[in-house]
């Protein structure tokens, strides 16, 4: 066999850029999509009407199975414009993200070295990639609500800490506010 090609399926909340979901297949699939989708709807605790999902135009995508389930779900569907490939920039800039990482090889060996180098890249993508498009927060950061307290400490801003610091709690901040007293 000449080439093998894996599929790579992502959800991305675009409000946080936190990967909620993916999976790494040897074909686009309906049913894979299907799945994919439910679990990620149902480990996020999804409610009906919560979630407005944009998709590609490709046909585990459009297909009629997954349509039902979004229904089912009561999950709202956009597509991409015909003919369009970059319709979704934050889609774009988290494979970018993923095809330009160092550690991206040039060929994975089989799909368990695929899942398991995506494995390692969508943990550190969730929890200490920086993004710009959010302040420079993880997404996990922003998509488990901690922002505002991450934001309120300023030596957690760029650390790869990501903790909450809350104000009554934070030995930096306590530290910070005793060494710039003066006298």
């Amino acid at each position: 066999m000449k080439w093998t090609y894996f599929s790579l399926y992502v959800i991305l909340d675009i409000f946080s850029r936190y990967v909620t979901g993916w999976m790494v297949a040897h074909r686009e699939s309906a049913a894979l999509a299907r799945r994919l989708l439910g679990a990620s709807c149902t480990k996020q605790r999804i409610t009906p009407g919560q979630l407005t999902i944009h998709a590609d135009r490709g046909g585990s995508m459009r297909s009629k199975s997954l349509a039902l389930l979004l229904a089912d779900l009561g999950v709202n569907k956009t597509h991409s414009r015909p003919h369009v490939s970059n319709d979704n920039p934050y889609s774009e800039a988290q494979f970018k993200t993923l095809k330009y990482c160092p550690q991206f090889p040039q060929r994975f060996g089989c799909i368990e070295d695929a899942r398991a180098f995506c494995r390692e890249f969508f943990n550190y993508y969730n929890t200490e990639h920086r993004h710009s498009g959010i302040g420079l927060l993880t997404p996990a950061t922003v998509h488990y609500g901690l922002a505002n307290q991450v934001l309120a400490c300023p030596f957690l801003r760029l650390t790869t800490c990501n903790r909450p610091c809350l104000k009554s709690t934070c030995s930096h901040r306590s530290a910070t506010s005793s060494e710039t007293r003066r006298p």
